[in-house]
């Protein structure tokens, strides 16, 4: 630990970055904990996003751990008290959400019919999915937080300060805007609606507020007890004053709002947090990802066709560059996490704490038994027409004796999504060609150089001549991945392809059907030799197309 600790004091790994930041701000206060906060609007499903808040909050949490043994806590607060204000596109009977425009999210009927309220619903998809990912947290309702009376010291203190909270309010706001804007959301008495009103007065002696509803009735409520909640401006700086929030995280797009944040944080007593803003998701039209809309990646789709250290390996990636968010970057995120987890064990102390596995699993980083790139296994599902994992196997055991679904899980996991992903995403797109006059000859090549340990040193020795190289002949190892993909090599080479990609362009459109592809000759190692030549020929005669 004292390695990695001395390596994380100037380790240049984002997470550290910030942590080091926040231990200078503990040290100023004296606090005697560390308070992370991140927040969650159950307007609608959970998403890739919520989860990335959260995810990449965990990752400097757990960096702050390793250079100090101040203990730390982390709260996610759902502003489930917030009204309806749209009603979700991704919902069963959207329709039937429409009588109840602007009740708070906790009294609005639940689509899926499983929880008392749809706020209650999208609470429990976000506990569910954060405990799927092992995180530790404390869960709070806003809900539960005003009516249960934490808030009102708080409220109270905005009443009293009502109008400097106004003033740094009305400073953003348009001149129409200002004219109807209050910080103060009321429960309407009666229906129980959330009231987007101007106040007629604001009691600080009294902490009441009064207004007229849409019928010209007036109405007088106590701000405290759960009785009228807080825009989401002034909500966010309020919450962090009431808190005594050290660090939070959000999108690019509140970024503009963080001075408003902090000076009412200020107003009501406070000190403004650390904060790290990030950039946005897209989906793959380039638009930001939404939870209402339900565009992208859920996070249920992302554990149907990978596990879920692959999705935190994304979120550890470039925080503050925009990354679009959609299926296809699945297996790269795959197997990127897995080259990572191969080369942790070779790296000293300062790689180490570089390294994205570090930051996902923390000094407890885990061994992985892919022996097999989740990119191959999708071409092996390909060529191969696989409909289950017990068909990738066969190929497996042939290519690694060794390897088994007991000793090898994270494969075993990776087959079965590498199946439906295949199944999903690959088949349906799937478009071979026929291959040309000059990329039949070189398939042709290609498929007798592999049936003979004669045929291949010979296309390798005519590759070297044309080069002008003296070689020794390589060693004929047929399992051997380096030893194939030096046979392929050689037939582009022989073959004129140049650029020399335009020969493995040939290979994925003519037999796989796809633009790109995996390393060809440890393809031919996985898929095996003669199922190989089989389909080599299969394309060169044009039969794939």
């Amino acid at each position: 630990m004292t390695a990695l600790r001395d390596a994380a004091m100037t380790s240049k790994a984002w997470p550290f970055e910030e942590a080091r930041r926040l231990l200078k701000r503990i040290e100023r206060t004296g606090k005697d904990h560390v308070l992370f906060e991140t927040g969650y609007g159950p307007s609608g499903l959970p998403h890739i996003g919520t989860f990335g808040e959260v995810s990449r909050t965990t990752m400097i949490r757990r960096a702050f751990e390793i250079i100090s043994d101040i203990p730390t806590r982390l709260i996610c607060f759902s502003d489930d008290l917030d009204g309806m204000r749209k009603v979700p596109s991704n919902v069963p009977n959207p329709e039937k959400l429409e009588p109840f425009m602007q009740l708070p999210l906790t009294k609005v009927p639940d689509p899926f019919e499983t929880y008392e309220s749809f706020g209650h619903h999208n609470n429990a998809m976000l506990r569910r999915f954060l405990d799927t990912f092992g995180f530790e947290y404390e869960f709070y309702s806003a809900k539960e937080y005003y009516e249960s009376g934490q808030f009102d010291e708080v409220l109270m203190r905005a009443v009293e300060r009502y109008d400097d909270v106004m003033a740094v309010m009305t400073k953003s706001l348009r001149e129409e805007r200002r004219e109807t804007y209050s910080i103060f959301l009321p429960m309407h008495p009666e229906t129980g609606r959330v009231m987007y009103v101007p106040m007629k007065h604001v009691d600080a002696k009294e902490g009441t507020v009064t207004f007229d509803d849409e019928d010209g009735r007036e109405w007088t409520v106590p701000v405290t007890g759960g009785n009228v909640k807080l825009q989401w401006k002034p909500d966010f700086g309020a919450r962090w004053a009431s808190l005594g929030v050290d660090f939070e995280m959000y999108g690019k797009d509140h970024s503009t709002n963080t001075p408003i944040y902090d000076r009412i944080c200020e107003i009501l007593g406070g000190k403004k947090p650390e904060h790290f803003s990030y950039e946005l998701f897209l989906d793959d039209q380039g638009h930001k990802i939404s939870k209402t809309s339900g565009n992208g990646v859920s996070i249920d789709e992302w554990l149907t066709y990978a596990a879920t250290e692959s999705l935190s390996y994304f979120m550890y990636q470039k925080p503050k560059t925009a990354k679009r968010m959609h299926f296809d970057v699945i297996p790269k995120a795959v197997d990127e996490y897995h080259q990572q987890l191969r080369a942790y064990p070779t790296q000293d102390a300062k790689a180490q704490v570089n390294n994205p596995v570090f930051h996902i699993h923390g000094a407890d980083v885990p061994t992985s038994t892919m022996v097999v790139p989740f990119s191959m296994l999708l071409n092996l599902a390909s060529v191969s027409q696989a409909k289950d994992k017990d068909k990738l196997w066969g190929f497996i055991q042939r290519y690694a004796p060794e390897a088994s679904p007991e000793t090898n899980p994270d494969l075993d996991a990776a087959a079965g999504h590498a199946v439906r992903y295949y199944t999903d995403f690959v088949e349906p797109n799937k478009e071979f060609r026929a291959p040309e006059a000059h990329e039949v000859a070189a398939l042709t090549a290609l498929a007798d150089a592999l049936k003979s340990d004669e045929a291949a040193l010979a296309i390798i020795a005519e590759k070297n001549a044309k080069l002008g190289k003296e070689m020794d002949a390589p060693v004929v190892d047929w399992s051997d991945d380096e030893f194939l993909q030096s046979i392929v090599f050689a037939v582009g080479k022989v073959h004129d392809f140049e650029p020399l990609r335009e020969w493995f362009s040939c290979l994925y459109e003519v037999l796989l059907g796809a633009k790109q592809g995996p390393r060809f000759g440890g393809f031919i190692a996985l898929y095996g030799r003669d199922e190989s030549i089989a389909l080599i020929e299969a394309g060169a005669r044009g039969e794939l197309a």
